[in-house]
């Protein structure tokens, strides 16, 4: 007999090369959750768990009910039932576009009442009692950005088991964490994905096409608001999405509160990275280029963001494609820091003493 783990693998093994199971009345929605708009895949249902999900408590703040991400990954899976959805307390998500092929049989979060209340709205069988529950019997664990900045030690678990895990942004605060939780993953083989959401939506898949033609991009500005860290994020993946990785260093020529990050590249590029805080700037995105035959500017459009980045995740688990190789979020996160840590010492910090 096969043991637990053994049968997991069997599993994940047989998603991958089965086309034959059709999903039938599987992901059927009950009465009242919106219809998919995903055609249906032939594929066998990957099941998942859903971490960290149900409440949220932004950098050491008391956890309250509701939860954005958390809802929005919870009904792109899985869908709503609207008249529950109304008697939900706080933040809730509800997506206008279903993907098909998966759903959320798990969730956990160190609330247990909210967990409940979400599975209830969201037709989630199993509510667990630990993060680590949620990898057992599942093809696959999602773990939610809960504003603590340390949910990425809920991946350890899952990557140790081979479960291949989506780590919300940010995959953890400095690049020496992101670069450990790199290392489980490569060291188990574990399909293993972390990004911003904003890499993934239709416009910004477009303007990186549109860059030969733009001739070489010497300069770029990239910008959003909140913490440099935590949302910044947003900023500077917008600028891998388009340009691609390879930064070396960050100056920081900003004030508190108002990061003005020179971000270096190793080719000579310089982006300007500008994250102001809620009491400095308005939140928002936008990504500038500034090439020797032409110039963009785009603002993304932000519809269905969260369906795009779960789609990613569910090709990775199915065929094993890196759309965003780890290595590469260890580095945004590093960039990251560099930024943070150059504001602080007022000096030049290289992206490699970070990770040292």
């Amino acid at each position: 007999m096969e043991s637990g783990q053994e049968a997991q693998r069997s599993r994940r093994s047989f998603l991958k090369t089965s086309s034959a199971a059709a999903l039938a009345g599987t992901l059927a929605a009950p009465l009242g959750f919106p219809s998919s708009t995903h055609g249906d895949t032939g594929q066998e249902p990957l099941r998942f768990g859903l971490i960290s999900a149900a409440t949220y408590g932004y950098m050491g703040a008391p956890r309250t009910p509701g939860s954005f991400h958390g809802t929005a990954f919870a009904t792109i899976c899985n869908g709503y039932d609207a008249a529950k959805r109304e008697q939900i307390e706080g933040t809730f998500v509800a997506a206008g576009k279903r993907l098909d092929g998966v759903r959320v049989v798990r969730i956990w979060d160190p609330i247990k009442s909210a967990a409940q209340r979400l599975a209830d709205v969201c037709n989630i069988p199993v509510v667990c009692d630990s993060a680590d529950q949620c990898s057992e019997d599942v093809d696959a664990v999602l773990i939610v950005d809960d504003g603590s900045g340390e949910h990425g030690k809920y991946a350890v678990t899952p990557l140790q088991r081979g479960v291949p895990t989506f780590c919300d942004k940010p995959l953890a605060m400095t690049g020496k964490q992101a670069q450990q939780l790199a290392q489980v993953a490569r060291e188990t083989g574990t399909p293993f994905m972390s990004a911003s959401s904003l890499r993934f939506v239709p416009d910004v898949v477009a303007l990186a096409e549109q860059v030969p033609s733009l001739g070489e991009i010497h300069l770029a500005t990239s910008v959003c608001g909140n913490e440099l860290i935590y949302y910044g994020i947003h900023a500077l993946e917008l600028a891998y999405a388009v340009l691609g990785p390879g930064a070396v260093s960050c100056l920081n020529v900003g004030q508190p509160g108002r990061n003005i990050v020179r971000v270096r590249y190793e080719n000579g590029r310089d982006l300007m990275l500008l994250v102001g805080e809620r009491e400095w700037m308005r939140g928002g995105f936008q990504i500038n280029l500034y090439g020797t035959q032409g110039w963009r500017s785009l603002t993304p459009d932000l519809t269905d963001l969260y369906w795009y980045l779960l789609d990613k995740f569910v090709d990775l688990v199915r065929t094993g494609n890196e759309s965003v190789p780890i290595e590469e979020e260890v580095e945004v996160i590093a960039v990251l820091e560099a930024g943070k840590r150059s504001l602080a010492e007022q000096r030049e910090v290289t992206v490699a003493e970070v990770l040292q």
